[in-house]
C-alpha cells in the first residue's frame, strides 16, 4: 500500500497512529540534529520529521532528499510542538521510522509555490509542474465542481446530456473554421465545431425537448484575455419554450451555481434592452456593480461657437461622485487615457462642481457659470462631483466613453472582484451592416428568430428588426448568449436571402436543417454560457487560461507539447496536401 492516508486529512484525532503517505518532497529544512520535510500531494501538506537521536541513517537519507523528489514514507503521528494553524495538518507531524525514494527529480525550473518565481511562459512550458502549485490546482477543483453541479441541476430538470459531431461541415458565418483534411475524400475538409448549434436543433426535432452538454468549441481568431482556440460550453436547447422559459430556467442555473459553490444568494436578475445598455453604457455588456450612467448633452451644450461640440453628432459624459477635488494631473492622465489609439477619443473636457458651490470647467472661455449650472442639472450632480464629457461621431464616442467609465470605476474601487452584479439584456438587432463585404451579417448566428412584430420591417429596413435574442452578462463580462430559432422553413429561407445566400448556396451548407425542418419541427430555443469565462470569473481571476488545464498562450501555441507543428511529407501526400 502506497499510502493510508492523504497528506491533507491528519490531525490531532490521529495522535499516536501509524500511517503510510506518498507525495512530492515541496520544502526541507535541515536544523543540525532534525531535519524536516514538507510532503505534498493534491490535498494537502503534512510535516515529516527526521530526528538524528532516534535513526541517524535514516536522518542522514533525509537530508539527501531534494524539491519534488517522490517519496513513501510510514511513521507515528505525533503533536507539533510549533503549530501552523493556517492548515488543517499543522498541529501535526509524522515521526518517519521508514523511508523510500519513489522517484527522484531534477531541479525544477520555478518554485511549486503558491508566489512562484516562474514567467508566464516558463510556467506554460512546464505546465505539469505549474499545475502542482495550490493555486492552480484549486481552479481546477473549481471547475470541476462547477461541471458537477451543472450537470446536477440540469438533469434534476430532465435535461439529457448527448454528445454531438467533433468533425462537422465548414459554414461561412462566424468566426474562421479549425479544417481537418479527410484522407478517404480527397480534396475535402471536416471543420471542428465553433458551437453544436446545427445538431442542437436537430435534437428538438428529434424530440429530445431538453438537451444539454458540456463541450468543446474550436474558433480560428486572434487571441486575447478571454479567448483560447479551444473553449468550454455549456451548450443548452429546449423545445416548446419562448424567451421567457429560458430566462428563468437559466437564471435558476445561474443561481444554482453561486449558491452552492460561492454560497452566495442571487437576487432577481435585472434586465435591459440592447438600445438602453448601449444609450447609457456605450456597452452590450455593462458592468452594473456601480452608476455613472451616460447623460447626453447635445441639447445642452451646442449653439454656443465651441466647434467641438458643435460639429459632433453626440455630446455625451459621466458624473464621477466626489471627484472634483482631482488634480491637473490626474484629469491629465484621463485625457491621454481616451486618446489611446485602442481608444480613440480626440481629447476630453471636464467640469468641477466644487465643495464651495463654484462651477469650473475646461471651456469656461463659451460657456458661462450659469450654463454651466445647465450641465450640474442635466447630470443630477452634487457639490464635490466632476463630470467628463467626450464628443464625436456617436458609436466611436460611446465606445470610448464606456472605457472612461470603466477606468474611473477602477480608479475609484467599484470594480470588486468579490461583488457580482448580473444582467440580462435583450432585445438586440437582429442583424448588423459590414461596410467591407457590403451585406447584412447576423448578429447571433442564421437561426435566431427575429421578434414577430418585426418580421415585416425585413423588407424595409433591415437594422430595425429586432431579435428574440438575450446575453447574460456578469460584471462587465458576457458569459453566455442564446436566442429563440427560426423553426419553419419560409421564414429560414427569407433570413438566409437577406444574408445574401442564394438558395443554392444556403442549399449547400444548411440543406439538411432547412430539409429537417418540413419533418415537424416543434417551437425551440436555447442558450450557451462561455464555461471557462464562468470559472475565471468565480476565481476571481482576469483571464481563461488559468482555469484550463493546458491552455495555448496568446499566439495559439501550446509551448508544453510545441503544437502546432509540422507533419511529415508522407502524411501530407497521403492527404493530398501541398504546403508552400
Amino acid at each position: 500500500m502506497h499510502r493510508t492516508h492523504t497528506c491533507g486529512e491528519l490531525t490531532i484525532k490521529d495522535l499516536g497512529a501509524e500511517v503510510t503517505l506518498s507525495g512530492w518532497v515541496a520544502k526541507s529544512r535541515d536544523l543540525g540534529g532534525m531535519t524536516f520535510i514538507d510532503l505534498r500531494d493534491r490535498y494537502g501538506i503534512t510535516q515529516l520529521v527526521f530526528n538524528m537521536d532516534d535513526n541517524e541513517q535514516l536522518c542522514a537519507e533525509g537530508r539527501k532528499l531534494g524539491r519534488e523528489f517522490v517519496i513513501k514514507i510510514t511513521g507515528k503521528v505525533i503533536e507539533r510542538s510549533s503549530k501552523n494553524l493556517k492548515i488543517p495538518t499543522g498541529e501535526i507531524e509524522i515521526k518517519i521510522s521508514k523511508l523510500e525514494i519513489l522517484n527522484a527529480a531534477k531541479t525544477v525550473p520555478f518554485l511549486i509555490e503558491d508566489e512562484t518565481d516562474g514567467g508566464d511562459d516558463l510556467r506554460m512550458k512546464y505546465r505539469y509542474l505549474d499545475l502542482r502549485r495550490a493555486v492552480v490546482r484549486k481552479n481546477m477543483e473549481l471547475r470541476h465542481k462547477m461541471a458537477h453541479e451543472t450537470r446536477n441541476y440540469l438533469s434534476n430538470h430532465k435535461f439529457i446530456e448527448v454528445e454531438t459531431p467533433v468533425l462537422i461541415k465548414s459554414t461561412p458565418e462566424g468566426a474562421r473554421d479549425f479544417v481537418v483534411p479527410s484522407r478517404m475524400n480527397p480534396g475535402e475538409f471536416y471543420a471542428l465545431p465553433q458551437s453544436p448549434q446545427t445538431f442542437k436543433q436537430l435534437l428538438m426535432v428529434s424530440g429530445f425537448d431538453r438537451y444539454f452538454q458540456i463541450v468543446k468549441c474550436f474558433r480560428d481568431e486572434d487571441l486575447r484575455a478571454d479567448r483560447q482556440p479551444e473553449f468550454t460550453q455549456i451548450d443548452c436547447e429546449m423545445s416548446f419554450v419562448e424567451q421567457e422559459d429560458i430566462l428563468n430556467m437559466f437564471e435558476g442555473l445561474f443561481k444554482h451555481l453561486f449558491k452552492s459553490i460561492k454560497g452566495i444568494d442571487i437576487a432577481e436578475v435585472p434586465r435591459m434592452t440592447y438600445a438602453d445598455a448601449m444609450k447609457y453604457y456605450g456597452s452590450d455588456k455593462p458592468d452594473i456593480r456601480f452608476d455613472m450612467k451616460f447623460v447626453e448633452l447635445n441639447d445642452v451644450v451646442k449653439g454656443k461657437d465651441f466647434k467641438v461640440f458643435d460639429d459632433a453628432e453626440l455630446v455625451v459624459g459621466i458624473c464621477a461622485k466626489g471627484c472634483a477635488q482631482y488634480t491637473r494631473k490626474q484629469v491629465d492622465e484621463l485625457t491621454d487615457f481616451v486618446k489611446k489609439p485602442q481608444i480613440g477619443a480626440t481629447g476630453l473636457v471636464y467640469c468641477r462642481y466644487n465643495e464651495d458651490g463654484t462651477i469650473k470647467s475646461s471651456v469656461d472661455k463659451f460657456y458661462s457659470e450659469e450654463e454651466l449650472q445647465k450641465w450640474v442639472s442635466a447630470f443630477g450632480a452634487e457639490k464635490g462631483d466632476l463630470i467628463l464629457i467626450l464628443a464625436g461621431k456617436a458609436d466611436k464616442t460611446r465606445k470610448a466613453l464606456n472605457e472612461l467609465r470603466l477606468e474611473m470605476g477602477n480608479r475609484l474601487g467599484f470594480r470588486d472582484k468579490n461583488t457580482f452584479a448580473p444582467l440580462w439584456v435583450l432585445d438586440f438587432p437582429l442583424l448588423e451592416f459590414d461596410e467591407e463585404s457590403g451585406r447584412w451579417h447576423a448578429m447571433h448566428h442564421p437561426f435566431t428568430s427575429p421578434k414577430p412584430e418585426d418580421i415585416a420591417l425585413l423588407e424595409t429596413d433591415p437594422g430595425a428588426v429586432r431579435a428574440n435574442a438575450y446575453d447574460m452578462v456578469l460584471n462587465g463580462t458576457e458569459i453566455g448568449g442564446g436566442s429563440i430559432r427560426i423553426h419553419n422553413k419560409e421564414l429560414q429561407s427569407l433570413m438566409f436571402k437577406h444574408l445574401g445566400f442564394s438558395q443554392e448556396e444556403a442549399h449547400k451548407q444548411f440543406g439538411f436543417l432547412m430539409d429537417a425542418f418540413e419533418f415537424g419541427a416543434p417551437p425551440h430555443g436555447g442558450i450557451a454560457f462561455g464555461f471557462d469565462r464562468l470559472c475565471s470569473l468565480f476565481a476571481g481571476l482576469d483571464t481563461i487560461r488559468d482555469v484550463i488545464a493546458f491552455p495555448k498562450n496568446n499566439s495559439g501555441r501550446d509551448v508544453m507539447i510545441d503544437s502546432p507543428s509540422t507533419i511529415a511529407n508522407e502524411q501530407l501526400n497521403e492527404l493530398s496536401i501541398a504546403v508552400k
